[in-house]
C-alpha cells in the first residue's frame, strides 16, 4: 500500500477524522487529525469516539440475526409478527428478510431521490423529539410504498426502524441496551455506545461543516442527538475493526449465519450488491472484492470496509471517520485505489 498517496490527500484535503488500516495484527496505516472539539481546542485522536450514521445499521442487522440464531425471529416472517402497524401504509407482505435486505418496497422516512430533505423533516418536527425507537415510527408509516415487497431494492433507513422495534419486541430491552449488551459488550467494544451528542463530551468528536463563507455550523440539532437503529452509534476505529473481525469470525452469530451475514443477497447492479446490512462491492466477474458499509449525515462521514484477499489471513479492513460530512471520501478512494 503506498501510504505517500493517502497521506498527500489528507493534507490536501485538510481532512478531519482517523484512518485506520490493517490485516491481522499488521497496521498498514493510520492517522487522526483535525479537531475533535473547537470550543475545547481538543485534538482528534485514534481514540477519539465518531458518530458512525448508517454504520450502526451493520449492529441492527447483527442483533436481528442473534435473534434468528436464538430462535426468536424467522426472517421469512411478516414485521406485523414482531411490530404492531395496524393503521399504517406498511402491508403484511413486508417480511424481515426483505427490511435486512433494502426490498421492502417502503417508503422512507425522507426520500431524497425524490426531492424531499430531512432539513425539512426536522423542521417540521424537532429532531431533539426522536428519544425513543417508536418516536421514528410516524415518520414514515403513512406514506404509499415504492415498491411491492421484494420487487426491487431502494436503500431505506425506516426498515431498519421497524427492524430496531422487532428486536425490542423480541428482546424486551430498549434498542440502545440492547446493542450495548449483545454486540459491544459481546465483543468486547467498550469505547462504543450511544451518548447523547449535545453533552459534549470528552472524548466525543463534534460534527459539522463549513458553509460557502467559511462559517462552521454545529450538527447537534440536525438530527436526533440519540442513536437508534438506523444511525447514530458512537464508536473508535478500532472498536469497528474489532467488529469488522467478529462478523467474519462467527464471534456474533453461528457459522451458518456468519456465512449469510458476510455474503450478498441481493443484486443492485452489476458492481453493487445488498447483503443483511453489509454492502458489497463486485468485480468485473461478479465476485465479491470487498464488503463495507457507509455512512452521512451533516456533519459526519465514514465507511468500514474489508478487501478479501486469496485467504483469510489477507483480508485487509478498513475504517474512516470524519467528523464532516464531506471530510470522508477523498481519502477513501484514496484507499481504494490502493487496494
Amino acid at each position: 500500500m503506498d501510504t505517500a498517496s493517502v497521506t498527500r490527500v489528507i493534507e490536501e484535503t485538510n481532512f478531519s477524522g482517523v484512518v485506520l488500516v490493517r490485516r491481522g495484527e499488521e497496521t498498514l496505516f493510520e492517522a487522526a487529525r483535525g479537531l475533535a472539539s473547537r470550543e475545547r481546542g481538543e485534538a482528534i485522536t485514534m481514540d477519539t469516539r465518531f458518530d458512525t450514521a448508517s454504520i450502526t445499521k451493520l449492529f441492527t442487522a447483527a442483533a436481528v440475526l442473534q435473534q434468528v440464531d436464538a430462535g426468536h425471529i424467522d426472517l421469512d416472517e411478516s414485521i406485523h409478527e414482531y411490530v404492531d402497524l395496524q393503521g399504517t401504509t406498511i402491508g403484511r407482505g413486508v417480511q424481515l428478510l426483505h427490511l435486512l435486505t433494502h426490498t421492502s418496497g417502503i417508503a422512507d422516512d425522507a426520500d431524497e431521490t425524490a426531492g424531499e430533505s430531512y432539513e425539512e423533516l426536522w423542521a417540521a418536527r424537532p429532531a431533539s423529539s426522536i428519544e425513543q425507537t417508536a418516536d421514528l415510527l410516524p415518520l414514515f408509516a403513512q406514506k404509499p410504498p415504492l415498491a411491492a415487497p421484494g420487487e426491487e431494492a431502494n436503500y431505506v433507513n425506516a426498515g431498519y426502524v421497524l427492524l430496531g422495534l422487532a428486536l425490542e419486541g423480541v428482546t424486551g430491552l430498549p434498542y440502545r441496551e440492547l446493542i450495548e449488551k449483545q454486540v459491544f459488550g459481546l465483543l468486547g467494544m467498550t469505547d462504543s455506545g450511544f451518548a447523547d451528542r449535545r453533552t459534549g463530551q470528552a472524548g466525543l468528536a463534534e460534527g459539522g461543516d463549513v458553509d460557502e463563507d467559511g462559517v462552521w455550523h454545529s450538527n447537534v440539532d440536525a438530527f436526533p442527538p440519540l442513536g437508534g437503529p438506523d444511525a447514530g452509534a458512537q464508536s473508535t476505529a478500532a472498536d469497528l475493526i474489532t467488529f469488522l473481525r467478529a462478523a467474519r469470525d462467527a464471534k456474533l452469530l453461528t457459522a451458518e449465519l456468519t456465512e449469510e451475514f458476510t455474503s450478498p443477497q441481493v443484486d443492485v447492479d452489476e458492481e453493487i450488491a445488498y447483503g443483511f446490512g453489509f454492502e458489497f462491492d463486485l468485480d468485473e466477474d461478479a465476485q465479491v472484492r470487498s464488503m463495507y458499509l457507509d455512512g452521512v449525515n451533516p456533519g459526519v462521514s465514514g465507511i468500514v470496509r474489508t478487501y478479501f484477499g486469496p485467504t483469510a489471513a489477507d483480508a485487509i479492513d478498513v475504517v474512516v471517520l470524519s467528523n464532516s460530512e464531506d471530510g470522508a471520501w477523498d481519502v477513501i478512494r484514496a484507499i481504494d485505489a490502493q487496494l
